[in-house]
């Protein structure tokens, strides 16, 4: 390196740092403001409806995490998904756990059977990952059909006890639960922040932008994707397994390759390639279904209208609205 490359080198340290530390106020702004606004939300908002929007929330951020981030197309995720779901039902209701054990084992579940399909589709990329994805998704809604005496078939699984959290705290009141569910996700969302924001997150970064110069650089970019595809399972196996205990069902609705659909309109509606984003999308996406229920089939007709206006006049979504500065931190 030369003397001149050297001392640009050091020019460009404090900026780097500066750009850093506002980033980093940035978004601790953001999860205090919505530390504040899940407090503040079920004064206004049922909180049954808030925490199933929290789930999906974490579904759709565990999606981005893959597609925003690195840019391969999952439409398979309704696996990890649905798989968690019946785990941790099953494991609340079948077998008597705690629910943070059957949260915990669904979570696991998924995020093993996320190695396991992320060590088969990652040698393939485009469409073809895509498809991969989806083969092996329907694999999984035949197995769960295949098998009642696990999953209920097409009963599903009802009434999943809400149980005990550490055998100490009654989760019946939906008070309580709401106040563990939003930890869940605060603590998720934290957790994703943290992995943007690492050197595993640049190389993420550096894969997605020209894979091809990564790969010359000396990154191993497949052992880097098989790990953001467990990583983004588990994220989306926890969402699921979290879903089972809010609602109390685990259905073959969860691992139906429609659910797969879900998060990919969630995060174009509310932000491709940030994590607030998808979050917010999950909250206009359940909003939508929730309380325009009573048009029955034309929510689907208005939710895809909402879809349509966001992609072509929203390109950045609904985080694009605000500020420049502000949104790339988010």
């Amino acid at each position: 390196m030369s003397i001149q490359d050297n001392v640009a080198s050091q020019a460009l340290l404090p900026r780097a740092a500066d750009m850093l530390a506002g980033a980093t106020k940035i978004r601790t702004i953001a999860l205090a403001v919505l530390v504040v606004a899940l407090a503040l939300a079920p004064m206004a908002i049922h909180p049954a409806f808030l925490m199933k929007a929290m789930t999906f929330a974490i579904f759709a951020c565990a999606f981005n995490l893959l597609l925003g981030y690195v840019g391969l197309l999952s439409f398979g995720h309704a696996a990890f998904f649905g798989l968690a779901s019946y785990v941790s039902a099953h494991a609340a209701k079948g077998w008597g756990l705690t629910p943070e054990v059957a949260i915990l084992l669904g979570t696991s579940a998924a995020t093993l059977l996320g190695a396991i399909f992320g060590f088969i589709a990652i040698r393939r990329q485009g469409i073809y990952f895509a498809t991969i994805t989806l083969a092996l998704a329907q694999l999984v809604y035949f197995v769960c059909v295949q098998t009642p005496s696990f999953t209920g078939g097409e009963d599903g699984i009802t009434s999943v006890p809400r149980g005990a959290l550490f055998g100490l705290i009654d989760l019946k009141s939906d008070t309580t639960l709401y106040v563990f569910v939003s930890v869940v996700f605060v603590a998720a969302m934290v957790f994703i922040f943290r992995i943007i924001d690492s050197p595993f997150g640049q190389v993420l970064r550096a894969i997605r932008d020209n894979e091809q110069r990564a790969i010359s650089l000396g990154y191993r970019v497949n052992t880097y994707k098989l790990i953001v595809f467990t990583l983004s399972a588990g994220l989306a196996g926890l969402a699921g397994a979290l879903k089972a205990i809010v609602v109390q069902v685990a259905s073959l609705t969860d691992v139906y390759w429609a659910m797969s659909g879900e998060p990919i309109v969630m995060t174009l509606v509310g932000g491709l390639g940030t994590v607030m984003g998808p979050a917010l999308g999950a909250m206009v996406f359940m909003g939508l279904q929730t309380y325009l229920s009573d048009l029955r089939s034309w929510v689907i007709f208005v939710q895809g209208a909402v879809f349509f206006v966001c992609v072509l006049f929203f390109r950045n979504g609904v985080i694009g609205l605000l500020p420049l500065r502000v949104r790339k931190w988010l």
